[in-house]
């Protein structure tokens, strides 16, 4: 596991996009190898997007030979809604990069059979060689995706209930009124995430600094679902200072002591690895 610590937000941001990047052209995928993206929603990811693009736009990184599969959708919420997960996706990302429509996998939530739809996405991240990097993010209670607390950390994409916490925190997004906002939702599992080759997991803002230190520095437990990578082989939690306040100084110093090491997985690639 490792533990990036950053100044501000910003860098929080472009340090994982550059990290995103990174894997990308090291893997090198093309027509018959496929790179695969598991991708969150919310506001955390919103600066990683943005320097994802910039770097699209630069030359530096195609995502014509990348699928991504998103981590969760609202139940019962128009596909074309503005708070809906496609919506926020294509909005946000997909609609400024070179991603194909058919590449792109966000679970339905108005499908006539829910539990069918989610076994469908299952097989559909198998069939494609299972997730390289899956990025995700943390509510301030710990959920990942929408695997509120109380999940079994071995559970699978499925149709789940959305904890009153959730809704008053999404409620922002829907003009206040929490009688607008869905009170279910698809979503993959912890287990599904953790059978992904890497978690990069982003963690920003005072508000997720006591979900961050159940994370780190307590055991795994399911009424704190991130804490379940914590056995992952290939964690990464990148997150800036204020979500450290919660953190023991000692395990601060630890990490921050090892950056100069981290921040080689962000430099960039010699010129024979970039896009042309």
């Amino acid at each position: 596991m490792k533990l990036i610590i950053l100044e501000q937000y910003d860098q929080v941001s472009e340090w994982a996009a550059k990290y995103v990047r990174n894997k990308i052209l090291l893997f090198n995928p093309g027509p018959e190898r496929y790179f695969t993206l598991g991708l969150p929603t919310g506001g955390t990811p919103l600066g990683c997007y943005k320097k994802l693009i910039e770097f699209y736009k630069n030359g530096e990184v195609s995502f014509q030979y990348v699928k991504t599969f998103n981590m969760d959708e609202y139940v019962g919420l128009p596909r074309d809604h503005p708070e809906s997960y496609h919506s926020f996706m294509w909005n946000n990302f997909f609609k400024y990069i070179d991603i194909r429509a058919e590449n792109v996998h966000i679970l339905d939530g108005n499908a006539a059979d829910l539990p069918s739809e989610c076994q469908a996405f299952e097989k559909k991240i198998q069939d494609a060689g299972g997730i390289e990097l899956f990025v995700g993010g943390i509510g301030p209670d710990g959920h990942i995706a929408f695997n509120e607390p109380g999940s079994s950390l071995v559970s699978r994409t499925r149709v789940k209930t959305l904890a009153m916490d959730t809704i008053q925190a999404n409620a922002r997004f829907f003009d206040g009124d929490l009688s607008k906002v869905p009170t279910m939702a698809l979503t993959v599992g912890v287990g599904t995430v953790m059978e992904a080759k890497e978690v990069m997991i982003l963690i920003t803002g005072g508000h997720k600094a006591f979900a961050l230190y159940k994370a780190i520095e307590e055991g795994v437990n399911h009424m704190w679902t991130v804490s379940a990578f914590q056995q992952h082989p290939q964690t990464l939690f990148v997150c800036d200072e204020d979500a450290t306040l919660e953190l023991r100084v000692k395990t601060v110093k630890y990490f921050k002591g090892m950056m100069h090491v981290h921040n080689k997985l962000v430099d960039p690639l010699p010129g024979s690895l970039k896009k042309n």
